[in-house]
C-alpha cells in the first residue's frame, strides 16, 4: 500500500535536511496553546538528529494571503520547539531569498533551523518554481512529513520535490497507511461514520465508502439534508437546499448501508443556553432546528460499531462547540474507544471531542489531516505523496 521511500531508506548523516512539517499550530499571546501537531512531528525530528542531519524546517501558520503578517509569524513556534528538544532552534525571519540563505549557510553539522512561514510568499500556493528552488537551494534533501498539507499542491509541499532527492517522514507515512489500508483493504466489517455541517464537502467520501463499507453512518448537520430528501419538514434546521439531489441519489445508491439517525436532540435557537426537546424523526417544529443525535441512535449506532473490525470517524454528531449538544458526539467516541475495531479518526470536532472525553489514547490513529484524510477517504492521490519518491 506505501510505496513510498522514508527517511530510513537514505543516508542523511552530514547532509542538509529540509522538513515540510505541519506547525499551523494555534497561537495565543505570543505562545503556542495547543502542541498536537508539533509532537506528532518529532519521531521524524528526532530520527534526523539522531542520524546527523542538519535540519531545516519549514511549514506555513494560518492564512496570511501571501502577506508578511506578524500575527501569523512561526517565531513562537521556534521557541516552543527548543523547550521541547532542549536545545536551542534557529529562526530564520524568511523562508526564502537572502535572509534564508544567510541563516541556512552558517549552520553547523546537527543544528535545528526553523524557517518563517511559506504562505508569507504568494509563490507558495500558486507552486511557483523558482520558490521551490530557492527553498530546495537550502538543503540536500527534502522530507515531507505534512500530512494536514499532503493534499496541497504547493511549493514547499510538491514543488520542491522536482529539485532534491524526496522522501516522506514517518508521520506521512503512518498517515498514509492507516488511511490508505482503510480505503483499500480494511478488516471486516468496516463501519463508517461521517458528521459535519454539510454533505456538499463530503459527496466524493459520502460515494466512495458507500462502494466500500459495510454501513455509513450519518449524524451532524448533514442528516439533516438527508431528511429533507425524504419529505422531512425540518423546521429552521441547517440544510442544503443545493445538496438534495445529491442526497436523494446518494440515499438510492445506498441500498441500506447508509443510516440516518432515529431520533434528535432540537433546539429552539442556535445558542448555547437554547431549549431543547428530544424527539423521535418526524416533522420538526417551525422555530426548532436539530442540533444533535438523540439517544436511541446512538444506541443503534452501538451495535454496528462495536461489532466492526475497522472503524473511520470524519465529523461531529452535532453542535459539539455546545455542551448540551454535544452528547451525541461524546457517546460515539465512547463506543469507538471501547470498540476492539481499528479506528481512525479525523476531523476537527470529531478529535476534540475524543481528546475532550479523554479516550485519545484507546484510538488506534488520529489523524493530524483534516482535508487531506477526507481526499484519501474519498480515494484520491495526495499531490504531496505523489511527489516523493518510490521504492525500488
Amino acid at each position: 500500500m506505501f510505496n513510498k521511500k522514508t527517511i530510513e531508506d537514505i543516508d542523511v548523516s552530514g547532509k542538509k535536511v529540509l522538513v515540510r512539517v505541519d506547525f499551523n499550530v494555534p497561537i495565543k499571546d505570543g505562545k503556542v496553546s495547543d502542541d498536537t501537531r508539533i509532537q506528532a512531528a518529532l519521531p521524524t525530528i528526532k530520527y534526523l538528529m539522531d542520524h546527523e542531519a542538519t535540519l531545516i524546517l519549514c511549514s506555513h501558520l494560518g492564512r496570511p494571503k501571501g502577506e508578511v503578517k506578524p500575527e501569523f509569524s512561526l517565531e513562537p513556534v521556534a521557541d516552543h520547539l527548543g523547550r521541547i528538544l532542549d536545545r536551542r532552534v534557529q529562526f530564520a525571519e524568511d523562508c526564502v531569498g537572502p535572509v534564508a540563505e544567510k541563516v541556512a549557510n552558517q549552520l553547523n553539522q546537527g543544528d535545528v533551523l526553523l524557517l518563517e512561514n511559506t504562505r508569507f510568499h504568494a509563490g507558495e500556493k500558486k507552486n511557483d518554481p523558482e520558490m521551490a528552488k530557492k527553498l530546495a537551494d537550502l538543503a540536500d534533501v527534502y522530507v515531507n512529513d505534512a500530512f494536514g498539507t499532503a493534499h496541497r499542491a504547493h511549493a514547499s509541499t510538491v514543488g520542491v520535490a522536482q529539485y532534491l532527492p524526496s522522501v516522506a517522514g514517518f508521520l506521512m507515512e503512518k498517515e498514509i497507511i492507516y488511511l490508505g489500508q482503510a480505503v483499500a483493504d480494511p478488516a471486516r466489517p468496516f463501519i463508517a461514520i461521517l458528521g459535519g455541517a454539510k454533505i456538499s464537502d463530503k459527496i466524493g467520501v459520502i460515494q466512495n465508502l458507500l462502494d466500500r463499507a459495510d454501513q455509513v453512518l450519518i449524524g451532524g448537520g448533514m442528516a439533516n439534508t438527508f431528511f429533507k430528501a425524504q419529505g422531512y419538514p425540518i423546521g429552521d434546521s441547517l440544510v442544503e437546499d443545493e445538496a438534495l439531489q445529491t442526497a436523494r441519489e446518494l440515499l438510492n445508491l445506498a441500498d441500506n448501508r447508509l443510516r440516518l439517525p432515529v431520533d434528535v436532540v432540537i433546539g429552539d435557537k442556535f445558542q448555547a443556553d437554547a431549549d431543547q426537546m428530544i424527539m423521535s424523526m418526524g416533522p420538526i417544529p417551525d422555530g426548532w432546528r436539530i442540533l444533535d443525535i438523540g439517544p436511541e441512535t446512538i444506541s443503534n449506532f452501538k451495535k454496528p460499531i462495536s461489532e466492526a473490525r475497522t472503524v473511520v470517524w470524519n465529523g461531529p454528531m452535532g453542535v459539539f462547540e455546545f455542551p448540551q449538544f454535544a452528547k451525541g458526539t461524546i457517546g460515539i467516541a465512547e463506543i469507538i474507544a471501547q470498540s476492539s475495531a481499528t479506528s481512525i479518526i479525523g476531523g476537527g470536532d470529531s478529535v476534540a471531542a475524543v481528546k475532550q472525553a479523554g479516550l485519545a489514547d484507546k484510538i488506534t490513529h488520529i489523524s493530524t489531516g483534516g482535508g487531506a484524510s477526507l481526499e484519501m477517504l474519498e480515494g484520491k492521490v495526495l499531490p504531496g505523496m505523489a511527489a516523493l519518491a518510490d521504492k525500488d
